[in-house]
């Protein structure tokens, strides 16, 4: 599994419900069902990661965030997953507020658009950046929301989302320095890892009950 795929696997509790939506190759949650006995599928929009999910034995439907999640009833899963593809949807808000309808807690993964990098280059150069974690050129990138950390931030309050734990990722490393404030996260970090719930959920019977399904 990629690093940031490794943290998010850290932070689900065993026997869970997992829905993940933008699986690829199903690697996290073939993880899962391995390692944490979770009932764990996927939703996946590229067909031939699909095809190779299921030749592996992996429960992957075919479908589009946009479109399938509308489908599934509340409170069907402990945990929704969003790995890297907030960015990618036609309608993230839409998405995040269908995660956690159907969803306990949501897991989601972004690219930092506000990273001092990509600032440095448009800066620079006046054009639209190309790095490792955003490979393709504009013209072709299936990356039509772009976002910052700050923004994700704002858009948890404005929508009611308690953000239990979030976390900065650079590369094959979680960068505890960017993680010490929303400020540094925004301008170093590279990817952002959120863990969310409705802030109008009712809260645990316990702390230790909220422990083992926020921070497990």
């Amino acid at each position: 599994m990629r690093f940031d795929q490794e943290l998010i696997a850290a932070m689900v509790a065993p026997h869970s419900r997992v829905l993940d939506i933008g699986c690829g190759d199903g690697s996290l949650i073939g993880h899962l069902s391995r390692e944490k006995n979770c009932d764990a599928q996927g939703l996946e929009l590229d067909m031939k990661a699909v095809t190779q999910s299921v030749a592996h034995g992996l429960p992957v439907m075919h479908g589009d965030a946009d479109v399938v999640l509308a489908d599934y009833p509340d409170g069907t899963f402990d945990y929704v997953v969003l790995q890297r593809t907030l960015q990618a949807v036609d309608c993230p808000r839409d998405v995040l507020r269908h995660m956690l309808r159907i969803g306990r807690l949501a897991l989601v993964s972004f690219p930092n658009f506000g990273h001092w990098r990509l600032r440095w280059h448009l800066l620079r150069t006046g054009r639209m950046p190309m790095t490792s974690v955003w490979p393709t050129p504009w013209y072709e990138t299936p990356n039509i929301h772009p976002c910052t950390i700050y923004d994700f931030f704002a858009l948890c309050e404005e929508d009611g989302y308690e953000v239990c734990q979030w976390m900065v990722v650079n590369g094959n490393r979680q960068s505890h320095l960017a993680g010490c404030s929303p400020h540094l996260a925004n301008l170093f970090g590279e990817q952002g890892l959120f863990l969310l719930r409705r802030k109008s959920e009712q809260k645990w019977n316990s702390r230790r009950r909220y422990k083992a399904v926020c921070r497990p």
